[in-house]
């Protein structure tokens, strides 16, 4: 998510402009970058062009469309999809939820990018674009 972030911001970039992006809110080495960003790409969520010896990466999915999916799969994931449970949910008193106490383990990342954002968002990519061949 903070490189398809980076991306909606600068429209476009190659490795490094990511990088200089992502870095100010947590530095990660190029090639960390230029990880994220192939995995990006062999799943949809960002196009790339050949431009000497790299490439420069493009999202293939709008920010707010993403957004729409992540909440969708949120609501259905969490409230049984019914905006009404959400409501009534946000309207109690925030309590802080020890990590000790927590009934089961987060999610695995998922193993093809169906699924773009990242474990904690939840977004599914299945609806915006092609799906990768396994």
């Amino acid at each position: 998510m903070m490189c398809l972030n980076a991306l909606w911001d600068i429209q476009e970039g190659n490795v490094e402009d990511v990088r200089k992006v992502v870095s100010q809110n947590r530095p990660l080495a190029y090639t960390t970058v230029l990880t994220l960003l192939d995995r990006l790409a062999r799943r949809g969520a960002v196009s790339r062009r050949k431009e000497g010896r790299g490439f420069r990466y493009q999202p293939t999915v709008e920010r707010d469309k993403l957004r729409r999916m992540a909440l969708k799969h949120f609501l259905e994931y969490h409230f049984d999809g019914s905006e009404t449970k959400l409501k009534i949910f946000l309207e109690q008193p925030f309590q802080e939820v020890s990590t000790e106490t927590a009934e089961e383990d987060p999610p695995a990342p998922p193993r093809t990018m169906e699924a773009v954002a990242s474990a904690s968002s939840g977004a599914l990519l299945a609806e915006s674009g092609p799906k990768p061949q396994e």
